[in-house]
């Protein structure tokens, strides 16, 4: 979460109804902050999946906070779900698996994944 010295960039409520909006202004942040290209694309992609599973797993709604902290942009999502199992590791799902996918895709799109009680964190380095 950011400290009181890290201005939020954007918070939002996210649902189903605002998923697309919500990755539209993500991406518009993101760039503003100096994300470009490849490393813009995998962070909205990221970002989207994490936002996409608290709407499917979490009640239909999740939290979403973008900060900046020194080079790196950050993304929190929260929502109300019981979240992914202690055990579970961020590896690619078999191709016959109906679900699954988000948290790798998610893991592997950005500099660093980070899953706790609480949410889950995105973090890119602004190069």
């Amino acid at each position: 979460m950011p400290d009181e010295t890290e201005p939020r960039l954007l918070t939002r409520e996210v649902t189903l109804e605002s998923l697309v909006d919500v990755r539209h202004e993500v991406e518009r942040c993101a760039a503003r902050e100096g994300l470009a290209d490849l490393a813009l694309y995998r962070f909205v992609v990221a970002v989207n999946e994490l936002t996409t599973n608290a709407v499917r797993h979490g009640g239909g709604r999740g939290q979403l906070i973008l900060w900046r902290s020194g080079d790196r942009l950050h993304c929190r999502v929260t929502d109300r779900g019981p979240g992914p199992p202690a055990h579970r590791q961020l590896r690619r799902p078999g191709a016959d698996a109906h679900g699954g996918r988000g948290l790798w895709l998610a893991h592997h799109g950005v500099e660093r994944l980070t899953v706790d009680d609480a949410g889950v964190t995105a973090s890119a380095r602004l190069i």
